[in-house]
């Protein structure tokens, strides 16, 4: 119950972010409005852990899978739709915390974005990412059990990331305004990408979740000790 209601908080604060940096903002400042969701993302995990010393080392686990998802996504970038984020996240938010799936897909977003470029799609990708790993941590435990619900849920998240990414496409191409002809035109004209981004989960999930999976309980029996 705890978590959950950090995770509702977390979850509220970077949407209320959101929606302030189109109807208020415009668009306009999306560096700004990506540092605050990060800074949200950030404070989520640290209050999180209850002890100093624990919080400290399972930020080098966050800074560690952040870096392999930010490095997945330039190794797989020539093949569009084809990406490991998605997985990764997941198995950050089933292995270590829902807040802490959420700070590696935000800032998985944030800091690959140096690279592929920032733009007001970059809060959007921020959030979606980071919706994944809060979702994959609050149902850890039933992800872990059953690897086909697993490649099932990974499946999902490529279709939940997708209506969430076309929710901005939607409000920049209307200038904030949302328009419903206009979202449903966008999801069917993503269809092969969101069907190639989902295969893909399920295939990284499937194979990336026990080793990755493996090491990060075995981090944490470490780290407890």
């Amino acid at each position: 119950m705890k978590h959950s209601l950090k995770s509702i908080i977390i979850l509220s604060a970077a949407v209320v972010t959101i929606i302030l940096g189109v109807y208020v903002f415009r668009q306009q400042h999306y560096t700004f409005i990506s540092i605050i969701i990060a800074s949200i993302a950030c404070i989520g995990f640290f209050f999180s852990f209850e002890r100093r010393e624990l919080t400290t080392r399972y930020t080098v686990i966050i800074a560690v899978m952040t870096s392999l998802s930010i490095v997945g996504r330039l190794i797989f970038a020539p093949i569009p739709g084809f990406k490991p984020v998605t997985a990764i996240v997941i198995i950050s938010g089933m292995y270590i915390s829902p807040q802490s799936g959420f700070a590696v897909g935000v800032l998985t977003a944030l800091i690959s974005n140096m690279y592929f470029g920032h733009g007001a799609w970059t809060p959007f990708q921020m959030l979606s990412w980071g919706v994944i790993g809060l979702l994959a941590g609050s149902i850890s435990n039933i992800l872990k059990k059953n690897r086909i619900f697993l490649a099932f849920f990974g499946f999902l998240c490529g279709i939940l990331y997708s209506l969430i990414m076309d929710i901005w496409t939607v409000l920049w191409y209307s200038d904030g305004n949302f328009n419903f002809a206009l979202y449903s035109a966008a999801i069917i004209s993503a269809i092969p990408y969101t069907v190639t981004y989902a295969v893909s989960n399920v295939i990284f999930l499937l194979l990336l979740g026990n080793p990755i999976g493996k090491k990060l309980n075995r981090a944490n029996i470490l780290i407890q000790r």
